[in-house]
């Protein structure tokens, strides 16, 4: 594909005032699914809203449940008029192409070149009308995006064609089209899927996961499910309402009835049987995906929601992005002055920092492999990491599988000072000292970390009116449950979940009267604010054990930063 062309990915009429952002966003935890005003706190656009706008931006960002988002935008017509990008982007597309393809719902996406998306953001006003953009003088002749130079098997013509039923044709169209708009030559087989389209955040979700099991379709490949909206078997003992309690429970159902295990986790990495190194697979859920690649070293896009089950369907993916090993190699460098000694706090908010000046490429991390990163670290690393990039991964130099693949001599290079780690901590730690609920689990608790907050609280309880919930999938939870730890955390007075993350916990489980909360999750410090309208304090296991029993957040920063701090100064 002609990288310098500017393309019309979907079509659709459109037109609209420019809305234009240098920096990407996320439309899961960014986006208000019922306004489509911008609630993501850390965000330029904060407080705008996008209903009926051309929105340039160079791409997206963070969770692949972006889609989903877009999808409800479109069907309650509070969608962008059009979506216009400077570099590939598959989550919003993919939500576009949905409500065009199974809602008749169009909405237009076009990818342009720097040159022309430079010029249109000069510009208040554009209109699209077939493959002509124009903007108050400006006229940008878009080229379509065809199959011509996607080469299909003979199994993929056969679904395509509609011989493995109606679902499956559906499934195999949506993968053509987006592989087409990738500009991936082919198809290749994947071995493994996870689903991430189950929470049941709006309407959209289940209304796409019902209409799929209706039409009969069924995965092919073993495939995993993401966390969900409720614990399962105990929302209504937990006192949730039917309104969410019922349709929740009916999306987990419709991906089981597809043949989706119900494991219910975004950590699907902790099960026993892992991907390999070099194993192509077909997982969503943005921290497992990053993880899968930087840590694991299988080879995954970072598909989105709605698109992972179509993979599943057919155990099939374009061949492009990460799937290749020429895209594996690092386009940026990251050096750190990393501290002689950091708690675990440090990585989350590494992450968060190098995704902030890596938005749209991968790098390489360099300066703390004397840290001695363990999995933990590195999960943490990764999830905060793509709250703030679209790349599907990262490299650390000394650590991670894949970390000397050669970087370009021309790749860009960046240093996060001392300085600019108490920067971040600040930026992340918004809240007053007087914590009302510890969150725990974003992604979801390993058993090394249900075992070290247990010995945190041995003997201790919770602060009275500071609530203490830990989020952690089935299989971990038995495991927990077996070596004691879950009656050592109950007896301290906290809350363990299961099935359901911080990222779909809505009232009552999450307690009402919550002003301010803390979490170890650069993650979840990142979407909090715009989720849940809670501010947010920032910090590691350990002070997190800490403001559960005394209800209150540590006043300074650690010691590990402001001493390299004081260094730097």
């Amino acid at each position: 594909m002609d990288c310098a062309s500017s393309l019309l990915i979907l079509p659709a009429n459109a037109s609209g005032e420019i809305c234009v952002s240098n920096e990407g966003l996320s439309f899961w935890g960014g986006v208000d699914p019922e306004s489509g005003t911008v609630i993501d706190a850390h965000h330029p656009l904060h407080g705008v809203c996008l209903a009926g706008k051309v929105v340039l931006m160079p791409t997206s960002r963070g969770s692949c449940s972006g889609s989903g988002v877009l999808l409800e935008l479109a069907l309650n017509g509070k969608a962008p008029a059009a979506l216009v990008f400077r570099e590939e982007e598959e989550v919003l597309t993919l939500g576009a192409l949905i409500a065009a393809e199974m809602f008749d719902c169009p909405l237009a996406v076009v990818r342009l070149n720097a040159a022309d998306h430079g010029a249109l953001a000069l510009h208040d006003h554009a209109a699209l009308r077939g493959t002509t953009l124009t903007a108050d003088g400006l006229r940008i002749d878009l080229r379509t995006v065809t199959q011509a130079d996607l080469t299909l098997s003979a199994a993929d013509q056969r679904m395509l064609d509609g011989e493995a039923g109606k679902a499956t044709a559906l499934a195999m169209k949506v993968l053509c089209t987006m592989a087409a708009a990738q500009g991936a030559q082919r198809l290749i087989d994947v071995t493994r899927g996870h689903i991430d389209g189950c929470i049941y955040a709006h309407p959209a979700n289940l209304r796409f996961a019902r209409t799929m099991a209706d039409m009969g379709a069924q995965v092919c490949i073993p495939t995993t499910i993401n966390a969900i909206s409720v614990d399962r078997e105990n929302w209504i003992a937990q006192g949730l309402p039917p309104r969410l309690g019922q349709p929740a429970s009916a999306l987990a159902d419709a991906y089981v009835e597809m043949g989706a295990r119900p494991t219910f986790t975004c950590a699907p990495y902790l099960a026993e049987d892992r991907p390999a190194l070099g194993e192509d697979i077909g997982w969503s859920e943005s921290n497992a995906v990053i993880f899968a690649n930087s840590v694991l070293g299988a080879r995954t896009a970072k598909h989105p929601d709605y698109f992972d089950l179509f993979v599943a369907m057919t155990g099939r993916a374009p061949e492009t992005g990460v799937y290749l090993l020429h895209n594996r190699h690092p386009e940026m460098i990251i050096d750190v002055d990393a501290p002689a000694q950091a708690d675990d706090a440090f990585w989350p908010l590494l992450g968060w920092i190098a995704g902030r000046h890596a938005p749209d490429c991968i790098p390489v991390i360099r300066g703390v492999a004397h840290l001695n990163p363990n999995a933990d670290d590195l999960r943490a690393l990764c999830a905060a990491f793509g709250t703030t990039s679209a790349a599907p991964m990262l490299h650390v130099q000394g650590v991670t599988p894949e970390a000397d693949l050669p970087t370009a001599n021309s790749a860009p290079h960046f240093r996060v000072t001392a300085a600019a780690l108490a920067a971040g901590w600040d930026a992340l730690n918004t809240g007053p000292n007087k914590i009302d609920l510890v969150a725990l689990g974003s992604p979801h608790l390993s058993l090394a970390e249900v075992r070290r907050f247990a010995a945190l609280m041995a003997g201790e309880t919770c602060h009275n009116g500071t609530s203490v919930i830990l989020t952690l999938g089935r299989d971990i939870r038995a495991q927990a449950q077996h070596e004691g730890l879950v009656d050592i955390l109950q007896k301290a007075g906290a809350t363990l979940l299961s099935d359901l993350c911080w990222c779909s916990i809505t009232e009552p489980l999450f307690p009402p009267q919550t002003r301010s909360l803390m979490t170890n999750s650069g993650k979840y410090a990142h979407y909090a604010p715009g989720l849940s309208g809670r501010s947010v304090r920032f910090g590691s296991l350990e002070a997190c054990a800490i403001a559960a029993q005394t209800g209150r957040a540590p006043t300074k920063q650690p010691d590990w930063l402001t001493q390299d701090t004081a260094d730097t100064l």
